[in-house]
């Protein structure tokens, strides 16, 4: 079987910010319903996968977890970790991506935090990036990795979109 490749999902500030204490800063509906529908949609008879590190899995609210519609998989160190049944467990990325090369698999997405999105950054096998920028700075403790110089080209902008306090817009990036 090859290799699965695999894309980012995330939402930044204008300062690369992508949580506070183990939240995201920011409440913006818009953001939601677009994650939902790229790491949802998928042909019938075939699912995606939701990458995403113990913190991040933690920061999504119990009567959201785990993430429906999709394979959710957590990447974590602990391997005694609890998780509820059908989520998995991996203890890498490259393990994580394993779990997840199965045939009725469509499409992954790592989705957070911080250290994963540093690593997937790197990873051979990352051919794209989907990032809702925010137009205004919050008080971040987590910051998004800036993209590796010459590995994507920016391929779609929406335009800037408001919500009640800051405006935004959808970007997407792909392997150059």
């Amino acid at each position: 079987m090859a290799k699965l490749e695999f894309s980012i999902v995330v939402a930044t500030d204008a300062a690369m910010g992508i949580g506070k204490d183990g939240t995201m800063p920011w409440h913006l509906p818009a953001d939601l319903a677009y994650f939902k529908r790229i790491t949802s949609t998928a042909p019938p008879g075939k699912m995606n996968v939701v990458i995403m590190g113990r913190k991040t899995w933690e920061s999504i609210p119990d009567r959201f977890r785990p993430l429906p519609g999709r394979i959710n998989i957590v990447v974590s160190r602990q391997t005694d970790y609890e998780l509820p049944n059908g989520v998995l467990l991996a203890g890498s990325l490259d393990l994580a991506l394993d779990l997840a090369n199965k045939d009725d698999v469509e499409n992954a997405f790592v989705i957070g935090g911080g250290q994963l999105y540093k690593e997937a950054l790197s990873h051979c096998d990352c051919t794209g990036v989907y990032i809702t920028k925010i137009a205004k700075t919050f008080a971040c403790d987590t910051v998004f990795p800036s993209l590796p110089d010459g590995k994507f080209e920016g391929v779609y902008a929406s335009n800037y979109m408001v919500n009640d306090d800051f405006s935004y817009c959808f970007k997407q990036f792909k392997l150059s």
